[in-house]
Order: C-alpha cells, then structure tokens, then sequence
C-alpha cells in the first residue's frame, strides 16, 4: 500500500461508515466492496498490537 494515499483511504472509509448511518444499504456494499482480506488483516493485527501493548503497559 502506497503511504502518500493512507489518509486518503481512511477519509474515504470515514466516509463510507457515515454513509452508511445515511443509507444503510449502499454504505454497506461500498464499505464491504473497499474491505480486503489484507485490510481486514491488517487492522486485526494492528488491535491484537495495541491490546498487548496496552495489557503490558498496564501490569
């Protein structure tokens, strides 16, 4: 993925979600229709991440 475009992605997915509360239908078909297995991936392992990181922390 492309750095320069990851605020532009995470706008448009801002977007998506709130189009979404608007229009539930087709903010769900964009929303599942931007999603990929590696994003979804990767946004797991980025809160599996932070958990540890937070529990850690904490202890």
């Amino acid at each position: 993925m492309n750095v320069g475009r990851l605020g532009d992605v995470m706008v448009g997915a801002a977007g998506d979600a709130a189009g979404t509360v608007v229009d539930p239908g087709t903010g769900l078909r964009k929303l599942r229709s931007v999603l990929s297995v590696r994003a979804v991936a990767s946004l797991a392992a980025g809160v599996l991440l932070g958990y540890l990181v937070a529990r850690s922390l904490r202890h």
